[in-house]
């Protein structure tokens, strides 16, 4: 009897854990590792989100020039996913990584000595706002297409759960720890965290064994035509371009993010500037992502994808119109919470996707467009819904928005059903 009590236990215990973090891609050594020292990096090599644009504006008194920056780093990061996406398809994938971080890491010390001796030039701050744009793009890129090589591909899922779930962890953590040192540490002491973090990745990175692409080397007057190959080749598959176009209909209809400050205050009562109500707006949608990371069992196992990212996306759209609707601040709250946590499983199966379905020898040159694209579309969210709210009306813009992406992926999985069928390869012997 107790035998069997025990038994039924353990039954329920490992039901629940199926339900919990999917942490099977941790039994790979080099993916454990990688992950441990981004986990490391995520958060104390994350200050400088805060720390250059605090230095910039310090500087010169204008939102404008952060605004620049910004504009800056994302031309930047164009140029390194197509040009290093290209790269991370004729080279070794791990020694490709290992310039990145590297490359990143002496921009952060760069930062430091600007700071250190008390650099009041604008202008070298931007070049090296441009370097670190430079270095995060082909981080991005080359990850992308190195994982696929190191995780079985029925675990691809859960790996990039892992790795949005550390992402998001120190998007949160990161700028939190950055406004309290501030004042305390200063500037140059969190860009030289920034690098000495970034020594737990490039550890990491060494201990990898080669990821050599199985592409041919390209003649170097063809490179131009090189680093459009991976648009061609999304353009040449119906389930890509469903991939691809599901989620900018989720992202740039429906990412209000730009419009928060305006709901926080007409909507809610929030003070002009910002308050609690702006705080908890912003805080939602990332809590959100946060609590799916940890119960990513939920669909990590599953195998319809291809379903799986449509539902999430129309989902999404979904929270956002009962966001615009919302009276009340609990109800946004919730919105925005339930909205991050159906986002989280939108990206990770689309990552999946992407990463399975693609040829390896085209994964750097799609990592590359694929990156320009999902960097792209929130910043084209920014613009479209700001000016729309202008013209029609902050509320009516949220509740269009998250109407207009729903009604968008039904459409989508109408004419490419493919999408809708693509089921994940099947298990492997991890667990």
């Amino acid at each position: 009897m107790t035998a069997g009590r025990v038994r039924s236990g353990a039954s329920v215990v490992r039901s629940f854990g199926a339900y919990t973090l999917d942490r099977r891609p941790l039994a790979i050594p080099a993916y454990r590792r990688l992950w441990a020292a981004s986990a490391v990096c995520a958060v104390g090599g994350s200050f400088s989100v805060v720390t250059v644009p605090t230095q910039l504006y310090t500087l010169t008194g204008s939102s404008a020039t952060v605004g620049v920056a910004a504009a800056v780093s994302f031309g930047a990061l164009v140029v390194a996913s197509l040009w290093i996406g290209t790269l991370a398809d004729l080279v070794d994938r791990r020694r490709l990584l290992l310039a990145a971080h590297c490359g990143l890491a002496l921009t952060y010390l760069a930062l430091w000595v600007q700071a250190a001796l008390g650099s009041r030039s604008v202008a070298v701050l931007l070049v090296l706002v441009a370097c670190q744009g430079l270095a995060f793009g082909a981080i991005m890129v080359t990850m992308g297409a190195a994982v696929p090589r190191l995780v079985p591909a029925d675990l691809l899922p859960a790996a990039n759960g892992l790795s949005s779930l550390v992402r998001y962890t120190g998007s949160i953590m990161g700028p939190l720890l950055a406004g309290v040192l501030i004042p305390v540490a200063g500037l140059g002491t969190l860009y030289l965290c920034d690098a000495v973090a970034l020594l737990a990745v490039i550890g990491a990175v060494v201990t990898l064994p080669p990821i050599l692409p199985g592409a041919r080397p390209e003649p170097r007057a063809r490179w131009g035509s090189a680093a459009l190959g991976g648009f061609r080749y999304l353009l040449s598959s119906r389930v890509l371009v469903a991939v691809l176009a599901v989620d900018l209909a989720a992202m740039v209809f429906a990412m209000p993010a730009a419009l928060l400050p305006e709901l926080a205050q007409r909507a809610y009562g929030g003070p002009a500037g910002g308050g609690v109500e702006l705080g908890l707006l912003y805080a939602a949608y990332p809590a959100g992502v946060f609590v799916a990371g940890l119960m990513s069992g939920t669909f990590t196992r599953a195998r319809r994808h291809g379903a799986l990212m449509a539902a999430a996306a129309a989902a999404w759209g979904g929270t956002v119109v009962v966001l615009g609707l919302a009276g009340r601040l609990w109800l946004a709250l919730t919105a925005l919470l339930l909205g991050g946590a159906v986002n989280f499983v939108l990206s990770t199966t689309r990552n999946a996707i992407c990463q399975a379905y693609a040829d390896d020898a085209m994964r750097g040159r799609i990592q590359g467009s694929l990156t320009i694209v999902l960097i792209g579309g929130p910043q084209l969210a920014n613009l479209l819904h700001g000016t729309a709210a202008a013209a029609y009306g902050l509320q009516m813009t949220i509740c269009a928005g998250g109407l207009l992406a729903a009604i968008t992926v039904a459409v989508i999985v109408r004419m490419a059903p493919q999408l809708w069928r693509y089921t994940a390869p099947a298990s492997s012997d991890y667990s």
